[in-house]
């Protein structure tokens, strides 16, 4: 008790004295605003002319960063959101936080996550919403267990407003009104229901965060360190029907290289989305039900994207916004029928590439696109460069900030990895390795949506490819 005592000690001297070094200096601490936003493809009108209306996000790039080829460790939540809370690279199932905070309760050795981090250097750290795997950040049955923290240490509150849904398990999948997922035979794989935001899950966790800002005020010698997750547009597909009114009589593109391939690759067979009713019609054999899919798809992000407005607009009303950076981030992409697939758990383009935008107060070069290969991994020594906190040397991957004020790198490659392969991404070349020796070459230059599996062809490359693979990622990892 007398050594935890004098550790809490230490910690607020250390914070104090770190804190009154950046008020001294001319600069006062910044804030940090993490928005994670699940499932979300780059298909916004800020990364290229869109069918969907992100008119918020928009906003946003329009001040910032935004990064077209970013790409995440992980192509399924749970591992793509370790890689993101902890900067490194780690375990490719939906268990990999949870395997961490095992090894945290053995007594094992393990770095700071990066809410860790932050709060270690003085800031007050929240989380709302799907932050990590679980919504909440806590494991049991129903995933409100207190005892089963999935990122110990990291934060001074992790909320998740169930509200109707009881509790985060149900509001993880919920639709509107309460409705639970049980079975998903049982629950309809889309839907749009009249009724204000608070109708579904994100509309709680958003007001909820919104809240949480104005406590802040009552501190506000003490950075804040806020991660809002929004679930949407994440299965089932259900928004407000006012967000699905736009796009009722929308023309929708054509879908690009909708063809299973032909021999083996990453494909799978979409099994989270096939779950679900959906009136026995499958959108590869149903071109009307397949517009509808993506229909619903849109308004979800919509729904999402007006609930980033919220979070970017309470910033200002409360006047945050000119001290507080913003990091607007996809935990992974999703497939609408590319390669014929419907959902992620691919190594295709379609399920690792995801928005990544950047606001830094003051920015110098704002409103800019950036092509450089970066990764998930390089947000957390970003975030620790951009407030003036020590880079942690234990965070695999590098700050995005001589991109953001000089455009002085060229990015590196991403790689990115399943339980059965890895993949490694560079500016021109896509290579899966699966565990079994099989590989998959796509060249980007001559092959747009990697359709064409060049590696018996280009086999040079790929063995080069494959020794980087394993330098960055390690070869049994």
């Amino acid at each position: 008790m007398r050594r935890r005592k004098t550790n809490l000690i230490g910690e607020f001297i250390f914070a104090w004295m770190l804190l009154s070094c950046m008020v001294g200096s001319s600069q006062e601490p910044r804030n940090v605003l993490l928005i994670c936003v699940d499932d979300l493809r780059p298909e916004l009108n800020c990364f290229g002319k869109s069918y969907i209306s992100s008119p918020h996000i928009d906003s946003l790039a329009a001040v910032g960063s935004r990064f077209s080829r970013h790409f995440v460790q992980a192509p399924t939540c749970g591992a793509s959101r370790y890689a993101l809370l902890t900067g490194q690279y780690g375990g490719a199932s939906n268990e990999a936080i949870f395997e961490r905070a095992r090894r945290m309760a053995s007594g094992d050795t393990v770095s700071p996550s990066m809410p860790a981090w932050f709060r270690q250097h003085g800031y007050t750290t929240v989380s709302v919403g799907k932050v990590s795997h679980h919504p909440g950040g806590r494991g049991g049955p129903d995933w409100n267990d207190d005892a089963i923290l999935e990122m110990p240490d990291s934060w001074d509150r992790h909320l998740l407003p169930a509200g109707e849904w009881l509790h985060p398990r149900g509001a993880m999948h919920g639709l509107a009104h309460g409705e639970i997922r049980g079975d998903a035979k049982a629950m309809d794989v889309f839907q749009s229901t009249e009724g204000p935001d608070t109708i579904y899950p994100d509309g709680l966790i958003v007001d909820e965060a919104l809240y949480q800002m104005k406590q802040f005020q009552s501190d506000a010698l003490k950075p804040f360190f806020l991660a809002v997750g929004i679930i949407r547009p994440h299965l089932p597909f259900g928004a407000p029907a006012k967000y699905m009114e736009p796009y009722v009589d929308v023309t929708l593109p054509t879908i690009a290289h909708p063809d299973k391939p032909t021999g083996r690759s990453t494909w799978h067979a979409s099994s989270e989305f096939m779950k679900y009713n959906r009136w026995q019609r499958n959108p590869n054999e149903d071109a009307e039900f397949a517009t509808q899919v993506r229909k619903h798809y849109a308004a979800c992000v919509s729904f999402a994207d007006a609930q980033v407005g919220k979070l970017l607009d309470q910033l200002k009303q409360l006047g945050m916004w000119e001290n507080t950076i913003v990091v607007l981030w996809g935990d992974h992409g999703w497939h609408l029928g590319e390669h014929a697939i419907w959902g992620k758990h691919a190594l295709f383009e379609e399920s690792l590439r995801s928005p990544l935008i950047i606001r830094i107060p003051n920015e110098s070069h704002p409103n800019q696109e950036l092509d450089a290969v970066v990764e998930t991994l390089d947000i957390f020594p970003t975030l620790c460069q951009a407030t003036g906190l020590p880079e942690p040397s234990f965070a695999q991957g590098g700050s995005l900030m001589p991109l953001i004020e000089r455009q002085e790198s060229s990015g590196h490659v991403a790689v990115s990895y399943t339980p059965k392969a890895r993949t490694i991404r560079d500016s021109r070349y896509r290579l899966i390795a699966h565990d079994d020796g099989f590989l998959e070459l796509y060249d980007h230059l001559s092959q747009p949506g990697e359709t064409t599996n060049l590696a018996e062809q280009r086999s040079d490359i790929c063995q080069d490819l494959l020794k980087q693979l394993d330098q960055r990622r390690g070869k049994n990892k």
